[in-house]
Parts: C-alpha cells; sequence; structure tokens
C-alpha cells in the first residue's frame, strides 16, 4: 500500500503591521510551540493543538503598541493558509466535523465543513471584554480570518458560560476537536474526493 504524503505546510506573511511564521502537520501529536506576544492567545492557539491533535508552530511579531487586532486576524489568516496548503486536494478525508466541548459552567459547540466556501456563523456573548491581554471582539476576527483562506464553513456556539475564559477555552478546544474529526483520513474512501461534485 502506497504510504500517505506528509501533510505538512509552512506558510510565511509578512505586511507592516505583522510578520508571521506558521508551520503545521496535521498528523502530529499535539506539540506546540507559540509567541504571539498575546499571552492568552497562545494559551487557545495551544487547545487547537493539543486537541485537534497537530504540531503547531506560531511565531508572531505585530505591532501590539497599537492594540492586538493585526496579530490576532493575521494569525487566523496565515493559520488558515498553511491548514489549506496542509490539507491539499481534500482526497479522503472526513470532511466534516463537529464538537461539543464543556468547561465547568461553560457549554460551546463548534461545526466544521471543509467545503472549498468560507462561511463563519458565530453566535458568542462573552461577559467581559477582555480576557488577559485578548480583547474578546478578536476572537470573531480570529476565526473570520481563518475561514476565508481555510475556505471551510465554520459554525460556532456558545451554548452557556459565565466565565469568559471559560467560554473561550471551549470554543478553541471544541475547534481543535472538530478540525481533527474533519481532516482525519477516511481510509474507506482513502482516494476519493467527499463531494458528489466531485471536487471541494
Amino acid at each position: 500500500m502506497e504510504s500517505r504524503q506528509a501533510r505538512i505546510a509552512e506558510v510565511r506573511r509578512d505586511t507592516k503591521e505583522t510578520q508571521i511564521r506558521v508551520r503545521i502537520n496535521l498528523d502530529g501529536t499535539g506539540q506546540a510551540q507559540l509567541n504571539t506576544g498575546v499571552g492568552f492567545f497562545d494559551h487557545m492557539l495551544d487547545q487547537i493543538a493539543r486537541h485537534g491533535l497537530v504540531d503547531l508552530e506560531v511565531e508572531c511579531t505585530g505591532d501590539l503598541h497599537i492594540d492586538g487586532h493585526h496579530t490576532v486576524e493575521d494569525v487566523g489568516i496565515a493559520l488558515g493558509q498553511a491548514v489549506a496548503k496542509a490539507v491539499g486536494d481534500k482526497k479522503g478525508l472526513v470532511r466534516y466535523g463537529h464538537s461539543y466541548v464543556p468547561l465547568d459552567e461553560a457549554l460551546s459547540r463548534v461545526v466544521v465543513d471543509f467545503s472549498g466556501r468560507p462561511g463563519l456563523h458565530m453566535d458568542v456573548n462573552f461577559t467581559r471584554a477582555m480576557i488577559g491581554a485578548l480583547d474578546t471582539q478578536l476572537v470573531f476576527e480570529f476565526f473570520q480570518g481563518f475561514v476565508n483562506h481555510a475556505l471551510v464553513s465554520l459554525h460556532i456556539d456558545n451554548l452557556k458560560g459565565v466565565n469568559a475564559h471559560h467560554q473561550c477555552e471551549t470554543i478553541f478546544k471544541a475547534f481543535g476537536r472538530a478540525l481533527r474529526m474533519a481532516w482525519t483520513v477516511d481510509e474507506r474512501a482513502a482516494d476519493v474526493i467527499p463531494s458528489t461534485k466531485g471536487c471541494l
């Protein structure tokens, strides 16, 4: 049986606002090396790696003297680009993934489709404006940047939650687990594009 090509991708994205390098291995073990300058954001990216079982490296130098907006959004863009490269032609992918994740009083649901079409629906009412140095408005910007460049449909719903840290962490954990399900290779259809159209 022919071995499957390694699903590894690296992206560099340099602008006047941010300089970013992202490297991802979809078939990793959950190892992460993260340095965005926004501590809580690094903590959330770590959840993607751990629960998505991917090896993830993110290095970002951004204009944090202004605020975290460009850093968080642009990391989402670069991560989306890396994921799109790593999944390749999508042959054999399960394609769809979903996860419910609780953390104490908080509960979130994330559903993803590697459809080739970008779309984000996010229903989250954070109970605080800031979590550490992360503006909670930027969580939407991160996911918007991701879906635009990974070309996925993504639904994120925080169903319950009082503590904003818990709300956010359940979202990112569920996101990692939904991705892991979606980009798993279905050995029963390893050489088949998972669409009646024959392409994604």
